[in-house]
């Protein structure tokens, strides 16, 4: 029987100290390959691969597409592109944002569970949100194994409480303890060969992280439509349970968990608020040059029209601006 020979690590806030942490612990003859998903913004450069390779004896890089999967490497996802695997090689794709990132861990994970089955260990790092949750169960539900790193140990606990609550994960522990529990359990033989066969939402997930057509589509097959929209395009919703998760689910395939889709729309409201605040600001400061035009002109219907102008453009730009402080302060 195989080994537990393919191990997917997702992070998020505080990731980066966790994961080399963990590499640092890890012999140079890993009889295995590490795939790593930490949230980086697209736009940002991504020195991780240097610091990984720093800090243990294994090689990092960021993975390209269709780069054949090794023993002993470290495989990270490249900003702005999910990470996904195949049977001995890897695909790099801008497929549509889960959770409001790409790369996610709920990608990574799935494909790792899709591709290898019981050969999977899944492990949640710290991070702020919940992906990794539905990812982790993948693996668990393909015969994987899961590890989570101790809440009370992480910088930011949620990505790992959320994993616990969801998942029955096969080990809890501090980061200094992972890297060791990976190298014992690397070499133990899992219970069955190959992955398991896919659920039709399964197969429609992974073909639409490859902008399949037909897969976008389906959508609906998914769940029940729902009256708010995606917080990324604005398009119809959809809901539906994963296990005892709910998630949710674009047209283009962009997914949700409870914890992210809240996310997306409170930056969505954010914005608008801001975007609101701009534009009275701006109509104040027009209503008061047009006031003074009015006096220049001795137009004193016009001063007393544009002045209650004035007047009524500050107080709501003043409501905006309580809303925004008081949401800064929460």
């Amino acid at each position: 029987m195989p080994a537990h020979d393919i191990v997917a690590i997702g992070a998020s806030a505080g990731g980066v100290d966790a994961l080399r942490d963990i590499v640092a612990t890890l012999p140079a003859d890993l009889p295995a390959a590490i795939f790593v998903v930490l949230h980086v913004p697209a736009d940002t450069p991504s020195i991780l691969p240097a610091l990984l390779s720093s800090a243990g004896p294994l090689h990092a890089s960021h993975a390209t597409h269709r780069q054949a999967i090794e023993h002993g490497r470290i495989y990270v996802a490249p900003n702005d592109h999910h990470l996904l695997l195949e049977a001995g090689h890897v695909h790099v794709v801008r497929g549509p944002r889960e959770n409001g990132f790409r790369p996610a861990v709920d990608a990574l994970f799935r494909s790792a569970a899709r591709a290898y089955g019981p050969r999977v260990v899944g492990v949640v790092l710290t991070g702020m949100l919940d992906d990794g949750t539905a990812g982790l169960m993948a693996i668990k539900r393909h015969g994987g194994l899961a590890i989570v790193q101790d809440p009370a140990d992480a910088s930011f606990p949620n990505m790992p409480q959320s994993a616990l609550r969801y998942v029955a994960v096969d080990s809890v522990l501090p980061v200094v303890e992972i890297g060791p529990a990976l190298s014992r359990v690397v070499h133990q033989p899992t219970q069955q060969n190959g992955a398991g066969i896919l659920t039709d939402k399964e197969r429609i997930e992974a073909n639409s992280l490859n902008l399949d057509g037909d897969a976008l589509d389906q959508t609906a097959q998914f769940g029940t439509p729902v009256p708010y929209s995606c917080p990324d395009c604005g398009g119809v919703l959809v809901e539906y349970y994963d296990g005892d998760l709910l998630r949710f689910r674009c047209q283009v395939g962009q997914t949700f968990s409870r914890e992210s889709v809240v996310s997306g729309h409170t930056l969505l409201t954010d914005r608008a608020l801001w975007a609101a605040f701009a534009a009275l600001d701006e109509r104040v400061h027009l209503a008061q040059r047009l006031a003074r035009d009015a006096r220049r002109i001795g137009d004193r219907q016009g001063v007393r029209r544009f002045d209650d102008m004035v007047g009524e453009a500050e107080a709501r730009r003043d409501q905006i601006r309580r809303a925004l402080d008081k949401d800064e302060a929460a």
